[in-house]
């Protein structure tokens, strides 16, 4: 694909603080430039079977998880409380507080995806379980990293 117009149909949550890469460093840039196709979208991998993968994020305050790419449809599940900020591809950022709980779908048509990070900018621990469905229309991305 070659617009990000699929991206005003996703549920990205949060509230829009920045557009145009703006505050955004040299070093976030090429951070994105060198994750553009990393499928590891959580910091451990839980289960993986031929329907899915099941994911876990740990940000304790101040942590954050490198960009990285979402092609297979998914979704995500908070576990408590807390306040994150995500830089997204196109260049917005967003600051997101969630409740425990909450859950997110996102479906991704053939060529489309989501790149990503996510910053813990609240006081408590933010712990989150993503599961990403292996029979979407776009083919897996290779899960590599620990």
């Amino acid at each position: 694909m070659t617009t990000d117009s699929f991206l005003s149909d996703l549920p990205l949550a949060g509230t829009l603080v920045g557009t145009n890469f703006e505050a955004w460093s040299d070093e976030l840039r090429q951070e994105f430039d060198a994750h553009a196709f990393d499928g590891q979208v959580g910091s451990k991998l839980l289960s993986e079977n031929n329907r899915v993968r099941v994911w876990e994020i740990r940000l304790s305050p101040g942590d954050r998880w490198h960009a990285h790419r979402h092609v297979l449809d998914y979704f995500w599940t908070a576990v408590n409380a807390g306040t994150s900020r995500q830089h997204t591809h196109d260049g917005t950022t967003r600051d997101v507080s969630y409740s425990a709980g909450e859950t997110r779908h996102f479906h991704f048509s053939q060529g489309e995806y989501l790149l990503h990070d996510i910053e813990n900018v609240g006081q408590t621990e933010l712990i989150f379980t993503t599961v990403e469905h292996l029979d979407s229309e776009n083919e897996p991305l290779p899960v590599v990293g620990p």
